[in-house]
């Protein structure tokens, strides 16, 4: 941190991605390394002590004068030496790191990195911590894996590196129109393209992860197998070429390039490289046999042995007469005749006894003694250089590493927009229109993640449209009814297309968006003392001090973790903050079981009321999933327990208290209405307000909210009219 900035900066040395980011925002920083997740994190000591900002990271305090020595960077990366200055805190975090791989890590030559890649958080759409996690993005809220995250329905890629690419999408959305549509572009290309899709997805399967095998090259601790993956990647990429090259998709072929240029260092790893190589690289059978004229003689010479010893075996049997008698081989005592005790009267002389064993002795003649030498020479001569070839073929993959590094971040996008083109037709996904105009318009939108759960044709679309002259929905409607999935789906759509992807829709119109933002669900933060109130205000609050008119901002039950009242008026109250015109004016779904908040549709231009379709069959709800136009008049939580399975004696028990709450609240309303205030003059001085001694009587836990406003209404009226 430096003169208001903070510098970020981050390296995953088995893939080579070097990145630098700065931003005067410590909470935008704070969202881009819950982004990251780093396994580490290196902090100058002075920022340690602040340590609520870094709970839940491994943390590594270093001297700041290990941020300060930015000359070490340049001098790695002189081509990058302006940006660098440009960045100057950006810069001091890169060059602590940098330092501090080459401390820490031993044997680490990075010379797979080529570049410090940079950006500004205004390149891509600001995903907070809780958005990602409530939109299930990447990972599920619930359980490990992907299942039931839009990471789970968007990736069919081959490739591992696609796979990661589509993650880096998914989580940094575009907000460049140009560049959405770019994409759009190709994946409308690929749609038409049926066969081409096919054709390329078939050989990308064919491709190993480039970027990982060079960063176990850059180690030196890879192997054989690893080049023969790096060498089978390569030999596919002609015919990945020739797919692009004689296709009519033209925006495939920009390219076309980066997949040129390899072809000689594939065909020298095909020639040169066993491909049953073993493991390890120090036990020989790394060459292929015709490769190398010396490594042949010796290879001959090695397996000429067994003939030999074969031969050795046969002789000595017939010279001794033992038939038991065995020549064999170990790696502590080498070549030996193996004969049985009960044969040791007829051991020649010239037999030299080297082992003992239980029930036989070992020897050793002259003749085997020069041959072992010759062969163990010849085997360990074979194994050097082998692995001299070996290391000559690995330092010739490295000093292609920048070149197959270009090709790998090529066939990644190609990865990706083939996979994205494959969903977009297996769903029946549309391609959304990108406009600038203010207004989300989704015409029968549906959940892309649900959608795929459920059995085809059985998700109920929905139509969303938000716009700056009516921009915050308030939805009512009883629990399970859709509301959650309804608000989420449109921030899914609206993510999806800025990340240049096709959306569940019929149409769709989306204007960019700088940030989605949500407040929904129950947490709590155990670790630091936090409420599930306080989580949930913490949140809100985040939302309300970074939000703007072009945001979306999905919010779902705001103050039900307090009091009645109080969840009420806060609820109120955001409602208002976000709706008054004149102030910002970001795109809101605002879910709600305060039905009194309805009543700002009167009050405040550019809020409007929708609800989920229920039907009632005598005491029975159905729910249709249909959000329309208009205020929800009941919540029918009841139904919804019974629902849930709650004992019919209780449910039966809850109805029957319903009814008297309600009765009971409405009578002690009308009497408190038709009951006059004494009118006071200057010369009363009661000991209690008749007012005041009313409202302490009101038995406010056991009325509604909406019962409470009522009667504020009829209290304001009634004040009014004694003034008079």
């Amino acid at each position: 941190y430096q003169e208001n900035e903070w510098g970020l900066a981050f390296i995953d040395v088995s893939t080579g991605e070097f990145t630098v980011f700065q931003t005067p925002v410590l909470d935008i920083l704070l969202t881009e390394l819950s982004r990251i997740r780093p396994s580490e994190l290196l902090l100058p000591l002075d920022l340690v002590s602040k340590h609520k900002h870094w709970l839940g990271y491994f943390i590594t305090s270093r001297d700041r004068v290990t941020f300060d020595q930015v000359s070490v960077l340049t001098e790695r990366f002189p081509n990058q030496k302006t940006i660098l200055q440009d960045l100057s805190a950006a810069a001091k975090a890169a060059s602590c790191l940098w330092q501090y791989l080459g401390d820490n890590i031993p044997g680490l030559d990075p010379s797979h990195i080529f570049e410090i890649r940079t950006y500004r958080q205004d390149q891509w759409m600001l995903l907070d911590q809780w958005t990602r996690r409530n939109l299930e993005l990447t990972e599920p809220l619930r359980g490990q894996g992907r299942k039931g995250t839009l990471m789970s329905v968007l990736d069919l890629t081959k490739t591992a590196f696609g796979g990661r690419l589509l993650k880096r999408w998914i989580e940094q959305p575009l907000v460049c129109e140009k560049l959405i549509n770019e994409r759009l572009d190709t994946i409308q290309d690929l749609t038409n393209n049926a066969f081409l899709r096919s054709d390329l997805s078939k050989q990308l399967t064919n491709v190993y992860d480039l970027e990982r095998l060079l960063g176990r090259v850059s180690y030196g601790n890879t192997n054989a197998r690893d080049l023969l993956a790096i060498k089978n990647t390569l030999k596919t990429i002609p015919f990945i070429r020739e797919l692009i090259d004689i296709s009519e998709t033209t925006s495939l072929k920009r390219y076309v390039a980066s997949l040129q240029g390899l072809d000689e260092l594939a065909q020298n790893l095909e020639n040169s490289l066993n491909p049953d190589s073993p493991s390890s690289v120090k036990e020989g059978g790394i060459i292929k046999t015709g490769f190398s004229p010396q490594i042949d003689e010796l290879r001959s010479i090695s397996s000429g042995g067994k003939e030999w010893l074969a031969r050795l075996e046969s002789t000595e049997k017939e010279r001794t007469g033992i038939r038991s008698l065995k020549v064999g081989y170990n790696k502590v005592f080498g070549y030996y005749i193996e004969v049985t005790h009960a044969n040791s009267h007829l051991i020649p002389d010239d037999y030299i006894r080297k082992q003992t064993l239980a029930n036989a002795e070992r020897f050793i003649t002259p003749e085997l003694k020069v041959f072992e030498q010759k062969i163990l020479e010849a085997e360990d001569k074979l194994i050097q250089l082998e692995y001299d070839l070996f290391i000559q073929l690995r330092e010739e993959v490295r000093n292609h590493a920048k070149h197959i590094l270009e090709m790998a971040k090529a066939l990644a996008e190609i990865d990706v927009f083939v996979s994205l083109a494959e969903v977009a037709v297996r769903n029946n996904y549309t391609r959304p229109l990108i406009k600038k105009d203010g207004t989300v318009k989704i015409i029968e939108g549906r959940h892309p993640v649900v959608e795929n759960m459920l059995p085809g044709g059985t998700f109920v679309p929905n139509d969303t449209v938000l716009s700056f002259n009516n921009h915050l929905a308030l939805i009512t409607g009883p629990n399970m009814a859709g509301k959650s999935t309804y608000m989420r789906q449109v921030a899914l759509i609206v993510l999806m297309a800025h990340i240049g992807s096709f959306v569940p829709a019929q149409k769709a119109s989306i204007s960019v968006v700088d940030h989605i933002f949500t407040r929904v669900g129950a947490s709590d933060d155990l670790a630091s003392g936090q409420s599930t109130f306080m989580v949930e205000m913490k949140e809100v609050s985040y939302i309300l001090n970074h939000v703007t008119d072009n945001s979306l901002v999905i919010l779902d039950e705001v103050g039900r973790g307090t009091a009645t009242f109080d969840g009420l008026s806060i609820a109120w109250a955001i409602a208002e903050y976000l709706g008054k015109e004149g102030k910002i004016k970001p795109k809101t779904l605002f879910a709600t079981h305060y039905h009194e908040l309805t009543q700002l549709e009167e009050s405040i231009p550019g809020i409007f009321n929708l609800h989920v379709s229920v039907r009632e069959h005598g005491e029975e709800i159905i729910f249709l999933y249909k959000i329309v136009q208009g205020r929800a008049d009941r919540s029918y939580g009841i139904q919804v327990a019974r629902l849930a399975g709650l004992p019919p004696t209780l449910i039966a028990k809850a109805k029957i208290l319903l009814h008297q709450f309600e009765q009971s609240q409405l009578d002690k309303l009308e009497q408190q209405k038709n009951t006059p205030i004494a009118q006071l003059t200057i010369f009363d001085t009661p000991e209690v307000h008749p007012l005041l001694k009313e409202i302490e009587t009101l038995p406010i836990e056991d009325i509604t909210p909406r019962q409470a406003l009522q009667y504020l209404f009829d209290l304001r009226d009634r004040i009014k009219s004694y003034d008079k």
